[in-house]
């Protein structure tokens, strides 16, 4: 399957779930971005790395980097393959230097590892097709309220009927407009829930 390369273009506090972040990857040489909701911890440690800040004690992402470079591990890539009920699947791509194994994870912490092993992250075309926004206009680099993070449960372990409620009484048309609306406005966020609720749809 064809991969497409991936940067991080956006981090921003959500608005419809406390304690949430919307992390949004673009594609690279591309228009098409992928919006991720994440929890509050992973938000920081990925900003944190992004920003070149020092914490006053490792984090856990830093203790896996610290762990793994000492047994001569590298992250070579991070793999976004797979998006099922709304939650996406990853994988790391590590190697000794002798030998290649996939690891299983979270997105959010695959995410946090690649920022810090400046590993590439990659996503299959087939995703990003699915569930990639096309954006117009210019993406903003935002690292927002890292100051009042709060220690939140993952976004990614939510229900996926959570993260959607409030949306079933729209129609089919509704939802189209109000998913064209928050990708006008660089809502990311709010694109994604309404494409999920498009797509779950969709699927039926």
């Amino acid at each position: 399957m064809k991969k497409v390369k991936l940067d991080i273009v956006g981090l921003s506090y959500s608005q419809t779930q406390t304690g949430a972040y919307a992390l949004v990857l673009g594609e690279v040489n591309g228009r098409r971005r992928l919006p991720i909701i994440i929890g509050a911890f992973e938000a920081q440690a990925i900003a944190i790395e992004i920003e070149k800040m020092t914490p006053t004690r490792p984090l856990t992402h830093d203790l896996f980097k610290s762990f793994a470079e000492t047994f001569h591990i590298d992250i070579q890539e991070v793999i976004i393959y797979n998006l099922v009920d709304g939650v996406f699947f990853a994988k790391l791509i590590c190697t000794d230097g002798k030998n290649v194994k996939e690891i299983d994870a979270r997105t959010s912490d695959a995410i946090a590892l690649a920022v810090r092993f400046n590993a590439m992250i990659y996503t299959y075309e087939f995703i990003l097709g699915s569930a990639g926004l096309l954006i117009e206009g210019s993406d903003l680099l935002f690292l927002e309220n890292l100051d009042n993070i709060a220690k939140e449960p993952d976004a990614d372990s939510l229900p996926t009927k959570s993260k959607q409620q409030g949306l079933s009484h729209l129609t089919l048309e509704e939802l189209q407009q109000q998913l064209h609306e928050a990708i006008a406005a660089e809502a990311y966020e709010k694109a994604a829930r309404f494409r999920d609720e498009l797509s779950k749809r969709n699927a039926k």
